[in-house]
């Protein structure tokens, strides 16, 4: 049984609540004009006092008996005040005044869950219907390189966080754990004077690695049923928290996360819908398909509902929004691989005043890349080698419409079944994947299997399985999942499903060495072992806090 999706919480928001916001965006745009009227006004008598600059010149008289004369001058000692009393409030006020005009931006990030990204309509998505999310693309920037490293909860949140890459930071595999000694955005924010926040769904340890504030309003287990309805009002406190602070927070919705119960299925009739080519066409998964959409819709109208409760508390002109799709959805092909539509993200950028509306860019950019960008906007220091990523702001400010040469890709499947380590690299145009023991059967056991009554896993391969004799191209797909070559090579441009392998074009031969080598180069930049890494000895390992591998570490 489906959930309807719920009123907005913004809509059922009491007059007397919406009288105190608007009172306060009011008064927080007062404020400022005020602050920026009196700092050009002491800057002025500062000018005027102390250099002789006749910003204000009034003519000075004074009276001689009956008649009036003008002053040929003030005593000395009067200018002498004057010029000091100006200075001290101009040293003393000025700066303080002028924050206003030059206070770091606010961010906010919000993230789905096991999102594919060109499901979305401004990625050509043909099905769900998401207008806040169109809206957000109309009024900011969409990325249409984005990537991430690892196509798994934990780790591409890790890389997030961090700055760093799943080898660097230690979070490897799902449900493992990171490096004890690394340092994430609570930090590194925290140093110029933010406060950071997490609201919803954590899913990265340790929590010393991490140490978000934790704000409440939104479910943190992706798998319960049915999810519970978000409530603004934690979030709306920490982003009007009055002290003095820019606001970092990231809001982690579970949606689309299987399994797929929320939101409206019967908006989108399974006879009706156009399935992806990575996707068998059966009765079972066109059924399992709407409801996945149905997910999306309702997790677009949260983001709608946080976005108006950014409005309604007066911080929208001040906040950079960040949105993001993380991996790809619970289908084949997607999520736990390598392939396109599981690394690829989608990621929408939206800064009141700079970024120009509805622009695209071609930049290609990454996970690892977003803290470092955060921190460039924020105007603090790091040192280079802080971080695996680079900032991408001059992208978000026009200035460049290119970031990085390459993105790269990681896979190691314990536990979620036997090992099968991959590693890919793109440029954006081609993306060449490696199967490091491509000899073994890949298998995904949420996926493919069944645990108690099956409500968190995917009935419909089952189907593609019974009617793959009758049905070739089902036996196509499936051989596709689970029979991979040593290497793969795509056209991302010509082909972003990936379902025509061009490794032994002789025309893409020096496309394939390049890759090839780059990768080889990452990995051991990265202390990446390859195989040894995806096994149980190495997960282990981890979750002690014991990393075998990595920079920096004994193998």
């Amino acid at each position: 049984m489906c959930h309807k999706i719920v009123e907005s919480t913004s809509v059922r928001r009491t007059s007397k609540s919406v009288e105190v916001n608007d009172f306060r965006r009011t008064w927080k745009s007062i404020v400022r004009g005020i602050g920026r009227w009196l700092a050009r006004l002491f800057v002025g008598i500062w000018l005027t006092s102390a250099f002789g600059v006749k910003i204000f010149a009034p003519p000075r008289f004074r009276i001689v008996g009956s008649h009036t004369q003008t002053s040929p001058s003030r005593p000395v000692f009067m200018k002498s005040s004057l010029r000091t009393i100006a200075t001290v409030l101009a040293v003393a006020l000025v700066p303080v005044l002028a924050h206003a005009e030059t206070k770091s931006p606010n961010f906010l990030i919000v993230m789905a869950d096991d999102c594919t990204y060109n499901d979305l309509p401004m990625y050509g998505g043909e099905n769900a219907k998401t207008p806040n999310l169109e809206r957000l693309a109309k009024e900011g920037m969409t990325f249409d390189r984005a990537f991430l490293a690892e196509a798994i909860c934990q780790p591409c949140r890790a890389e997030l966080y961090s700055g760093l890459y799943p080898m660097r930071n230690g979070c490897n595999w799902n449900h493992s754990a990171s490096r004890r000694d690394i340092e994430s955005m609570p930090q590194h924010l925290a140093r110029v004077g933010y406060r950071v926040g997490l609201a919803g769904k954590v899913h990265v340890s340790p929590e010393s690695a991490f140490p978000f504030e934790r704000v409440d309003g939104c479910d943190k287990n992706c798998v319960r049923n049915p999810t519970q309805e978000m409530q603004l009002d934690s979030i709306g406190e920490f982003m009007s928290r009055e002290d003095g602070q820019p606001f970092c927070l990231v809001v982690a919705l579970v949606e689309p996360h299987v399994p797929w119960v929320m939101g409206d299925a019967s908006a989108y009739p399974p006879r009706k819908l156009k399935l992806p080519p990575n996707i068998g066409d059966t009765p079972e998964t066109r059924s399992a398909f709407g409801r996945y959409l149905a997910e999306i819709t309702y997790m677009d109208d949260q983001f709608g509902q946080i976005m108006n409760e950014l409005e309604e508390v007066g911080e929208s002109g001040d906040t950079i929004v960040l949105f993001t799709s993380e991996q790809g959805s619970q289908f084949p092909g997607n999520k736990w691989t390598n392939y396109n539509t599981g690394v690829h993200t989608a990621l929408i950028a939206k800064w009141p005043g700079m970024i120009v509306p509805g622009t695209r860019t071609d930049a290609l950019v990454q996970y690892a890349d977003v803290l470092p960008t955060l921190m460039d906007l924020a105007g603090a220091e790091y040192q280079p080698e802080t971080f695996d990523g680079a900032s991408f702001a001059h992208v978000l400010r026009h200035e460049k419409d290119a970031h990085r040469e390459y993105a790269y890709g990681t896979h190691n499947n314990i536990p979620e079944g036997p090992s099968y380590p991959i590693r890919s690299i793109t440029d954006g145009r081609y993306h060449y994947i490696r199967n490091l023991q491509n000899e073994n059967l890949y298998i995904e056991k949420h996926l493919m299997g069944v645990k108690g009554n099956g409500e968190l896993n995917n009935k419909y391969w089952q189907t593609w399985v019974f009617q793959c004799f009758e049905q070739p191209e089902l036996l196509r797909l499936i051989q596709r999942y689970q029979l991979r070559p040593k290497e793969e090579l795509y056209d991302l441009a010509n082909d972003p499903y990936e379902m025509t392998n061009l490794i032994n074009d002789e025309g893409l031969a020096g496309v394939r060495e390049e890759l090839g080598r780059e990768l080889e180069r990452w990995m051991e930049s990265q202390g990446d072992p390859g195989a040894e890494q995806d096994t149980n000895e190495s997960l282990r390992a981890a979750k002690r806090g014991e990393h075998r591998f990595g920079v920096g570490t004994e193998g």
